[in-house]
């Protein structure tokens, strides 16, 4: 579906990726999950206080590769967190798999390059 006078900036695109360690893919449209998964993230796009302080933690235990509903039901306010979690996924200061739907067993990983 690409046309061949945009193989070029598509093969440019591919290589910067690769140096940033990005995964690189051309998506013809969205599989449907991911536009209401990327609505719920930009739904806590804007900035918020953390006045329970749950971020810490959020951030420390995905460092452990668990599940979003894991990560959630560890914290005490567990709706406050989940909130958290939905603001550092858009924030990329947390990563999870886009190629299926974000629920309770969707795995979240610290992202790179956070201090």
């Amino acid at each position: 579906m690409i046309e061949p006078e945009d193989l070029e900036s598509f093969a440019a695109a591919e290589e910067v990726a690769l140096v940033c360690g990005w995964h690189y893919a051309v998506a013809a449209e969205w599989r449907p999950h991911v536009r209401f998964t990327l609505s719920a993230f930009y739904g806590k796009r804007r900035p918020t206080r953390d006045v329970l302080g749950v971020q810490p933690d959020l951030l420390a235990q995905a460092e452990a590769g668990v599940t979003f509903g894991e990560l959630a039901a560890e914290q005490t306010y567990w709706p406050v967190a989940r909130a958290q979690l939905l603001h550092l996924l858009w924030h990329r200061r947390l990563g999870l798999d886009l190629a299926q739907p974000l629920t309770d067993r969707s795995r979240v990983v610290l992202a790179g390059g956070v201090s």
